[in-house]
């Protein structure tokens, strides 16, 4: 009896060796069984396996493509906060691995994934994002992650874009007209899109008016008259002669 038992347990050690990734050391089949519990999402079970090796063999060849692992871990489970966390740290331990450029998109996305649906929130994601994209097209432009880069780009801009123009509106209409007219500045500074600047020279002027600066309402009027639409131009027209009136 007990020698069957014996053989019984030994089959049974042999069955769940089996099911384990084969590997040269223990940390790299613990790496290939996180890999296999990540492709079926089983990410608890993956980081645990991550987590050994960090521990248990911190000097192996495995030890790093770990760390990068365990951020992807987070960006898949939809932790984005703490994901861009993660691979910042990765780039700053590891600033010359040959999968930077993986890294910093991915830095970029983490935070492109927490930018709000509505514009009304906090849009410093979208800032951070900005940056990051900005760093793989300008360092890293021969990679594959380019085009996705400038394309994400263009839909965190105009967000920012109609946030200023949002914020730049509220003070117009809650009559703050020197608020306003500082965020319609900056609007014409830093935007180059048609209507948002015909938008931002007509309610410039409208704000100089407001704030009753006769001479500076002019001078805008000069400024932005040919450079607005037709329906602008026939408001400032208006504006114009109180403004030479009031002069």
């Amino acid at each position: 009896m007990k020698h069957l038992i014996l053989v019984l347990i030994v089959l049974f050690f042999n069955a769940c060796a089996s099911d384990k990734p084969e590997g040269k050391t223990e940390a790299e089949s613990l790496f290939k069984e996180a890999e296999e519990l990540i492709e079926s999402e089983r990410f608890i079970l993956a980081t645990e396996k991550l987590n050994q090796i960090k521990t248990q063999h911190p000097y192996s060849f495995y030890a790093t493509p770990a760390e990068l692992l365990q951020a992807d871990v987070l960006y898949l489970q939809e932790n984005y906060i703490e994901s861009a966390a993660a691979y910042l740290l990765f780039r700053d331990f590891h600033p010359r691995h040959e999968k930077i450029p993986y890294v910093v998109y991915r830095i970029a996305e983490s935070y492109y994934k927490q930018i709000p649906d509505t514009i009304d929130r906090d849009l410093e994601p979208a800032v951070e994002a900005l940056k990051y994209f900005d760093e793989v097209i300008q360092k890293y432009s021969d990679s594959s992650y380019k085009d996705a880069a400038e394309k994400k780009m263009k839909k965190a801009n105009m967000m920012l874009r109609q946030k200023d123009l949002y914020i730049a509106d509220f003070y117009f209409k809650t009559k703050e007209y020197s608020a306003a007219r500082y965020w319609y500045l900056d609007i014409l500074e830093h935007h180059r899109e048609g209507k948002t600047r015909s938008h931002a020279m007509l309610r410039t002027i409208l704000t100089t008016a407001g704030l009753k600066e006769w001479q500076p309402c002019i001078e805008y009027v000069e400024k932005f008259y040919q450079l607005v639409d037709k329906q602008a131009q026939k408001e400032i027209r208006s504006v114009q002669d109180n403004c030479k009136k009031k002069l």
